[in-house]
């Protein structure tokens, strides 16, 4: 059984486009789990960069300090930067994406709702509406009697060559033939401003003149629930070493490289 080989990279700020560097990585490093912090700025995905006004967008944003990055996950606006985590897990997975997403969104929230456990925090996976970039594998926590988000969720999916440690698997007729290299990205807010980074994921919408309105009071962070970060990212750190990946491949047993 393999498991995912986990780092984390929380001492300084990686590129916001960090995840495709990730994709490339584990085809030649096998399945890897990172915990990383962002630069400050706006991640969206490639659909947005199709809107007319996006350079626009981009040129805005990116004077009042908080550049637009594209990502190539799908979803909606998000805000990086200090106090937001992202989680990235990246593997190979042979079958068809359609019928394994759910099963990758289960493979990326399972570690991050034990850790929550453990501190005393019962996490949900379910939409959040009015949060930005919401989708039914948010995770979500009740506070102030509302669920409000806490963590969000996106993947990707691309074409890529089978793992030589691999055996082909018995197929049968009408079977996929595909491996892909899976990306599966949680975002999760740690310490932020609920207002400030609302504010701005609604200000990317603004100035393309979407219709799209997010609300601050949708969102919650993990001091604003008392708990503290060192000691969930101590528990996130143990349930994704425990974590195994779909396919046996490349990494015969599990490691942690920690360069806080």
């Amino acid at each position: 059984m393999a498991f995912f080989h986990v780092r984390t990279y929380l001492q300084q700020a990686s590129p916001n486009d960090f995840d495709e560097h990730l994709l490339q990585s584990t085809l030649h490093h096998g399945p890897q789990a990172i915990i990383w912090q962002g630069q400050q700025g706006l991640v969206v995905p490639r659909t947005y960069a199709q809107h007319p006004r996006f350079k626009y967008s981009q040129e805005q944003l990116q004077a009042l300090g908080w550049p637009l990055t594209i990502r190539q996950s799908g979803g909606g606006v998000v805000p990086q930067g200090h106090g937001i985590w992202n989680i990235s897990l990246a593997w190979r997975q042979y079958g068809r994406p359609l019928d394994l997403a759910g099963p990758a969104y289960a493979l990326l929230c399972r570690p991050l709702q034990k850790a929550f456990a453990d501190v005393g925090i019962k996490a949900n996976t379910q939409a959040v509406e009015g949060s930005f970039c919401d989708g039914r594998y948010n995770l979500a926590v009740w506070h102030q009697h509302q669920a409000k988000k806490i963590v969000g969720t996106a993947q990707v999916w691309r074409r890529c060559a089978p793992p030589l440690t691999v055996p082909p698997p018995t197929r049968q007729a009408g079977d996929p033939s595909d491996w892909h290299v899976v990306l599966c990205h949680a975002l999760v807010l740690i310490h932020v401003d609920h207002e400030l980074v609302t504010h701005y994921a609604n200000l990317v919408e603004q100035t393309l003149e979407r219709t799209q309105r997010y609300q601050a009071q949708r969102i919650v962070s993990l001091n604003t629930l008392n708990i503290s970060s060192e000691q969930w990212l101590s528990r996130l750190q143990y349930h994704l070493r425990q974590q195994a990946v779909p396919h046996d491949q490349a990494l015969s047993s599990h490691s942690e490289s920690n360069h806080e």
